[in-house]
């Protein structure tokens, strides 16, 4: 079953790092050739990818308009600081940076690993994943906060979401000696690093297999979703079109960097497939589209009243359209007629979502890629509740359904 593969997409990625690396391997296994940076000056693949830290750039053709589809490897979470080792009062402490709009109670009393990068002292990096839990952050018990309940949970982000990961007093470098251990290389081969904390509770299916939950839900679904599209286009052969996909890094804290969305990475891309064909670029673009594929609020069983009442998505409804008049979604009614048409060539149902007037609006990569590269673009995504917590919940058919809509829009 499909999602049966998305769970072990799920609990293989872990950090941004570990998204690109497994959606990697899968590219290899079907046939795609991976290349440096620095080939966009020659002849690139019929079908081959790019990818540096968080950010991996696939694509399948070469003539006809580009089917972009756009996702991101980040989710909010909480990073390890350049100096972890921190504690008091006979504890060993971590020392994180809170990344992202993170629902800050959602991380308390679960057993969290480390994953992401070590950088070495001659500029390689290393994976590393702990596996195996090796910190927490307790809350304060009830005993000790009796009005808790009636109050609310309220938390200073630099003081209550620091993890334990021990006894005894802090030692500088020791927690950085025990990721290279984990990671197989010597402590002083360690320049820098790039880590994240995750919950290690796997994947799940629940309610009779109707439903999904995990931890980074948001946005690895959609990374899952446009990684299958490309090698189901690039299998079947018959696009004629140049099918693209595009995870960026960053899109939680606003996507300004060189690996995302903002960044320069995919409109080298675009202009290096583009080379010597016939035509400009531009006017390739304009018959082009994105797909900025984020997921999406599902109407809240406690909490309807935050939705608008017209347009409350469902868990497996299908993707959701998503549609802002502020520009806050790069939806136009030609992209969502588009979108539309390739969910009926697939069979496949979908739904719209938009922001209750007096609730405020998030935004995606959509409005980013548009305004960048100037091409038609969709904001669509999977429905999902807990959106930002450390651990998430959405339909388990949804996600195939967005594969199959992806695949046919490839085939437009």
């Amino acid at each position: 079953m499909a999602v049966d593969d998305l769970i072990t997409h799920l609990d293989h990625c872990v950090s941004p790092a570990h998204t690109t690396a497994f959606s990697a391997n899968r590219l290899s296994a079907v046939g795609f050739e991976e290349v440096g940076f620095d080939s966009w000056g020659t002849h690139l693949p019929f079908r081959g990818f790019v990818r540096s830290a968080g950010l991996l750039l696939a694509w399948c053709g070469s003539g006809g308009p580009f089917r972009i589809v756009g996702a991101h490897t980040d989710s909010p979470t909480l990073r390890i600081k350049p100096h972890p080792d921190t504690g008091s009062h006979g504890w060993k402490q971590i020392a994180v940076e809170v990344y992202g709009g993170i629902l800050n109670n959602s991380w308390l009393d679960r057993d969290l690993a480390v994953a992401g990068r070590l950088v070495l002292n001659d500029g390689r990096s290393v994976l590393v994943d702990t596996a195996d839990p090796v910190a927490r952050i307790p809350q304060l018990a009830v005993h000790l906060d009796r009005e808790v309940n009636e109050r609310g949970l309220i938390l200073d982000r630099q003081i209550h979401l620091a993890p334990v990961w021990g006894l005894g007093a802090p030692s500088p470098g020791e927690f950085l000696r025990f990721l290279a251990d984990k990671a197989g290389v010597s402590p002083t081969s360690v320049s820098t690093h790039d880590l994240v904390m995750y919950d290690t509770t796997p994947a799940r299916l629940l309610a009779n297999g109707t439903l999904l939950a995990s931890g980074r839900l948001d946005n690895q679904v959609s990374c899952w979703a446009a990684v299958r599209a490309i090698c189901d286009v690039a299998d079947s052969g018959t696009a004629e079109n140049t099918f693209v996909i595009a995870l960026f890094d960053h899109e939680e804290v606003g996507s300004e960097s060189t690996h995302g969305a903002a960044g320069p990475q995919l409109d080298r891309l675009l202009h290096a497939l583009h080379g010597a064909t016939d035509g400009s670029l531009r006017d390739r673009c304009a018959r082009s589209l994105c797909v900025s594929a984020d997921n999406a609020h599902s109407v809240h069983p406690n909490y309807p009243e935050r939705h608008e009442p017209g347009h409350r998505p469902i868990a497996n409804g299908g993707p959701v359209i998503k549609s802002n008049a502020n520009q806050r979604y790069a939806t136009t009614a030609e992209t969502a007629a588009l979108f539309e048409r390739a969910c009926t060539m697939a069979e496949v149902p979908y739904q719209w979502f938009v922001s209750k007037n007096t609730m405020p609006c998030g935004s995606t990569i959509g409005p980013i890629t548009s305004t960048r590269l100037g091409i038609p673009t969709v904001d669509v995504g999977v429905a999902q509740l807990s959106m930002h917590s450390a651990r998430e919940l959405c339909g388990a058919l949804d996600p195939d359904f967005l594969v199959r809509a992806l695949t046919a829009l490839g085939r437009l």
